[in-house]
């Protein structure tokens, strides 16, 4: 898949120039510098960067290598970073070998023509963008300060994390998170979240389904801010994301029918595992039955019953791959399009329906629902709302606005924005939500229809993406 050049910065000509010129790659663009740091908890002046050094894996052990026997899960430990939200992200993304050879460009080494310089392709807004990092890594007493690979002589991980924060303005703007936003920058794709408390009843198999079809999966345990990354008396740690990497069904030895619904899930930091039921009961499991869910202890990954998973954990999102994801057919039976909009102050950022006398300046988008997927006259369709920009200006205060949508069916004619006499009772809406992105599914009536992006207060300032997915 082509990726335009993230500032305009082309790999293979920065490398062709390195090398001729016998120097090592030294981005002018990331640097290793303060400013990529940044400027507030990893300011110059904080705990965390004290005595820090940039230096290049060669500098770090003897012979480096950008993946060791294939790029697994281990690979991705987290360090003195709060980004486990991306840790758990990476760390699912290993599960599928083809969308990751699609992100990290596994023929990458630091033997043939090294020059200093990596490459990575992450999905930005609607679009691919081949990112450039040089391989100068923040290190303290001679390790790596934020991620690393079990392998210590493993880089692809902590490069990876690198040009993730160049494309987002500093390593201190990865603080805090969701992993949906990371899912979704590095396959493309669309995050729905499910409240566990609210868990429909067929969920297992939906998460059975999702991870079959290459979807990422990740969750959490909802706390108040002054309990964040506490940790419960069964070893689970709060506000912490966790990768969900598998969902299966297991016969049990006191059981000659009864199946045990488990699911596994991953802490980033590469332990403090689950101590409860499953933790400690897999004598009751065939050895073939053990073998087949590689189970195995002491790295951050355990097995629990789901009856026990829903119980205790608070949100799951599912990251659905689209239709260009390789080794993928979640998506490909969906049409897709997609539309890019501002919200400007005075003129199209009117706010909720909450506002009415400015709601109907807001961008108005059309749609055709026209394929009856299940024989009864509807559509299934995905919508997702997206801001842009709030992470890249975290260092400025900038925050993520709280955003919705509303879909309306269309009265006017082609092209002729709904007035406000029309915009008293929409078809449907989502939930409004301070965060990157609002998604939601919807089974409307064939018929054609506006979708009215909005900010829940009027006049805030900001550019959207919005994406819709109908099925055919």
């Amino acid at each position: 898949m082509s990726a335009s050049k993230y500032l305009n910065q082309d790999y293979e000509v920065l490398r062709r120039q390195c090398l001729k010129g016998g120097k090592l790659f030294c981005d002018p663009y990331f640097p290793a510098a303060p400013e990529s740091l940044g400027c507030n908890k990893l300011g110059p002046n904080s705990a965390k960067v004290k005595g820090l050094e940039w230096k290049r894996p060669g500098e770090l052990c003897r012979k480096p290598k950008f993946i060791t026997e294939g790029a697994t899960r281990t690979d991705v430990c987290q360090g003195k970073l709060g980004d486990c939200w991306l840790m758990a992200s990476i760390a699912a993304l290993t599960l599928d070998q083809d969308i990751l050879a699609r992100v990290i460009y596994p023929e990458q080494n630091f033997k043939d023509n090294y020059a200093g310089i990596f490459h990575f392709r992450l999905w930005q807004y609607g679009e691919w963008v081949d990112v450039v990092v040089d391989d100068r890594l923040p290190t303290t007493q001679g390790k790596l300060l934020f991620v690393k690979s079990e392998e210590q002589t493993e880089f692809w991980s902590p490069l990876l994390e690198k040009a993730f924060a160049k494309v987002n303005g500093c390593y201190e703007n990865l603080i805090g998170g969701v992993a949906s936003e990371a899912n979704e920058d590095f396959t493309g794709g669309i995050a729905e979240r499910y409240t566990l408390s609210e868990a429909p009843p067929n969920l297992f198999n939906i998460m059975e389904k999702a991870l079959s079809r290459g979807s990422l999966l990740s969750t959490s345990i909802s706390a108040s801010d002054d309990r964040k990354e506490e940790q419960t008396t069964d070893h689970l740690v709060k506000t912490h994301t966790y990768s969900v990497m598998a969902a299966q069904k297991v016969q049990v030895k006191k059981s000659d029918t009864k199946e045990v619904e488990l699911v596994r899930l991953r802490n980033p930091w590469g332990q403090v595992e689950w101590n409860g039921a499953w933790s400690d009961e897999w004598e009751q499991v065939s050895p073939k039955d053990k073998a087949k869910l590689n189970y195995s202890a002491d790295d951050g990954e355990f097995w629990m019953a789901y009856v026990d998973y829903i119980q205790r954990y608070s949100k799951l999102e599912i990251c659905n791959l689209t239709p260009d994801s390789p080794s993928n057919d979640s998506l490909r039976c969906w049409n897709s399009c997609q539309f890019e909009g501002s919200w400007k102050k005075g003129t199209s950022a009117g706010g909720c329906l909450n506002y009415p006398a400015t709601f109907s300046t807001n961008p108005q988008f059309q749609v055709k629902l026209d394929i009856d997927s299940e024989g009864d006259n509807k559509c299934s369709v995905l919508v997702a709302l997206m801001q842009k920009g709030a992470r890249q200006a975290k260092q400025e205060g900038v925050k993520n606005y709280s955003i919705g949508f509303y879909i309306y069916k269309y009265k006017g004619k082609q092209h002729v924005p709904l007035g406000p006499d029309d915009l008293q009772n929409p078809a449907a809406q989502s939930y409004f939500v301070a965060k990157r992105e609002v998604c939601q599914r919807f089974d409307l009536p064939l018929a054609e229809y506006v979708i009215i992006p909005a900010t829940f207060k009027p006049n805030q300032e900001a550019d959207f993406l919005l994406r819709v997915f109908s099925e055919k």
